[in-house]
């Protein structure tokens, strides 16, 4: 999935028109929903997703839930920290059963918090 089209699935899926969010390569979304002025946004969700992306076993960061997307298509999936979201399109997982697209995204996430590309930045802060 190309960046603009990360960009464009996220704003799909995101609700509220006053949270900032970030994304990274591989789809992982961190929501910002009041930074502050003057707050670096890609920074702050950095920080946040070095903490909070990297899986570790037997810890809550391996831990994880999945929403299916009504409209669709695809999955948001979840995990310990309420702001950090990962998207898996229906083109992604081998199956669509809540065990794969989780244990999916739950890699994806793995990968963006030992990455952390930045590949998009949603400023929705009042100027």
């Amino acid at each position: 999935m190309s960046e603009q089209d990360l960009a464009e699935t996220w704003r799909r899926i995101i609700r509220g028109d006053g949270k900032s969010w970030v994304v990274f390569a591989h789809g992982t979304c961190v929501v910002l929903p009041d930074p502050g002025p003057g707050v670096d946004l890609a920074a702050q969700a950095v920080a946040i997703l070095r903490e909070y992306g990297p899986v570790r076993a037997g810890s809550p960061a391996g831990d994880f839930g999945t929403i299916t997307l009504d409209p669709g298509p695809g999955w948001v999936v979840y995990g310990h920290h309420d702001d950090v979201l990962t998207y898996v399109g229906p083109d992604e997982a081998s199956d669509s059963s809540d065990l794969a697209i989780g244990l999916y995204g739950r890699g994806k996430r793995d990968q963006d918090g030992h990455e952390l590309n930045v590949v998009h930045v949603e400023d929705k802060r009042q100027r």
